[in-house]
């Protein structure tokens, strides 16, 4: 009989003192050390960082340049809570993609959605109107909300137990670069040619050296074990299916928490930069330094919390940090003068913090078969509180004629997440299959 497993070209275990003898633990700066990776999982995490890095720079290039884009574009100040909450729910159409990655592969999917970003970063760039700009951010949105997602999976699934969180929180710290390259080129905004739309087109030059790059990834070993057990689905909407059938009660938690996290926080930091410019006549160069330097503190939230998470345990480290976050951002909304610096870093922090082990969670709770398609759920229901919010600090707004206070409001749906947390099941330190086995397992 023909071997199975020679058929896919799978190699054999290696020899666990051959593997232990490649682990290597890279310092990085700031950012710390890794966990004890094989070359495998180097090579592994490096590419997969990448996604998450331009869907960060992309994110804060609206949010840092929202001002010069809404005076380029003449839209109105009471079209921008509409336009955002568009843009916003682009990563809706994330979760017609990611299920792709359950049926054929993380690698192939991951490979197709730098294309498609690609392209309508690049038309982003030249966008002639209002209309066309919220278009092609919606579909440039939805390729990297499936990036993101696809490479939080490949994480997950390639990493030791032990060293899961850190490794996933060490992803968001990486990725969080995109957003300190968007902090600095846009301290030249008038500088650079053609403004905010010479900023777009500067994303295109990397993106370029990343497409060769990502041919080397390596297919998950758990995605290849599936496969060759004929567990994977093998229809389109199968994965959504299992999604919502398996595991429903986790699933609720994880969409509730995600939902009412973002709709009172999402407003708050996509507003921030405008809000320093009008309210506190910050210059852009002033922004531009905060989100660089403070916000490299900032991004320290998302390594700190992976660690933290696997020795002390997702569940209360997480309704921690999602339990101080609004309270952090009343107060950068109300401090007067400098000591609105300390509070947005703080701010950053622990939502960064909070973000990263929900991460760790949606790829930890439910099966290999629809692990991706899980992920982007979290992304679909944190879209949707998202552009909920900016849509409700708009009509907030409307009464208060004020923007803090507006923010300040939406804040009491941020603080229902910790409780929500509280109750979901610890996952560290534990085999995914332990955590969540495929339904026919149980």
């Amino acid at each position: 009989m023909t071997d199975p497993a020679a058929s896919l070209d799978l190699k054999p275990d290696p020899d666990p003192s051959a593997e232990d003898a490649d682990r290597k633990s890279i310092h990085l700066g700031m950012l710390g050390r890794t966990p004890p990776f094989t070359s495998r999982q180097r090579r592994v995490f490096w590419i997969a960082s990448t996604a998450g890095f331009f869907d960060q720079y992309d994110r804060a290039l609206l949010s840092l340049a929202l001002k010069q884009i809404q005076t380029g574009l003449k839209i109105a100040e009471s079209h921008l809570g509409a336009m955002l909450s568009l843009i916003r729910l682009g990563y809706l159409l994330s979760l017609l993609m990611t299920p792709f990655a359950d049926v054929f592969g993380r690698r192939r999917l991951l490979l197709y959605t730098v294309f498609g970003y690609t392209i309508f970063t690049g038309l982003i760039a030249i966008a002639p109107g209002e209309r066309t700009f919220v278009v092609f951010e919606i579909i440039a949105r939805a390729f990297a909300g499936a990036e993101a997602a696809i490479a939080m999976v490949i994480v997950a699934e390639e990493v030791d137990a032990a060293h899961r969180g850190w490794a996933i929180g060490l992803l968001g710290g990486v990725s969080s670069i995109g957003y300190g390259l968007a902090a600095i080129v846009f301290a030249f905004i008038n500088v650079i040619p053609y403004g905010w739309r010479g900023l777009y087109a500067i994303a295109l030059l990397p993106l370029a050296l990343i497409i060769p790059l990502r041919r080397s990834l390596p297919e998950s070993a758990r995605f290849e074990k599936e496969k060759l057990e004929s567990l994977r689905p093998v229809k389109i909407w199968e994965p959504v299916v299992q999604l919502y059938t398996a595991y429903p009660r986790r699933l609720v938690m994880m969409l509730s928490i995600a939902f009412l996290g973002s709709m009172g926080g999402n407003a708050a930091g996509f507003l921030f930069p405008k809000f320093l410019q009008e309210t506190h006549h910050w210059s852009p160069g002033n922004v531009s330094s905060l989100f660089l330097f403070g916000g490299a503190l900032g991004i320290m939230g998302s390594i700190v919390a992976g660690r933290m998470s696997d020795r002390y345990g997702r569940r209360v480290m997480g309704a921690t940090f999602l339990f101080l976050s609004p309270l952090l951002t009343i107060w950068m909304y109300t401090a007067s003068g400098w000591s609105i610096v300390p509070a947005w870093i703080l701010e950053v922090f622990f939502d960064i913090a909070s973000g990263t082990i929900l991460n760790a969670y949606s790829a930890e709770l439910f099966p290999t078969s629809y692990r991706s398609t899980a992920g982007s759920a979290l992304a679909v229901a944190g879209t949707t509180g998202g552009a909920l919010g900016l849509f409700f600090e708009g009509v907030l707004y409307n009464f208060t004629d004020s923007q803090a206070r507006a923010v300040c409001y939406l804040t009491v749906f941020w603080m229902i997440s910790p409780i929500i947390m509280w109750f979901l099941p610890e996952t560290s330190g534990r085999e995914l299959e332990e955590i969540s086995p495929e339904p026919t397992a149980t």
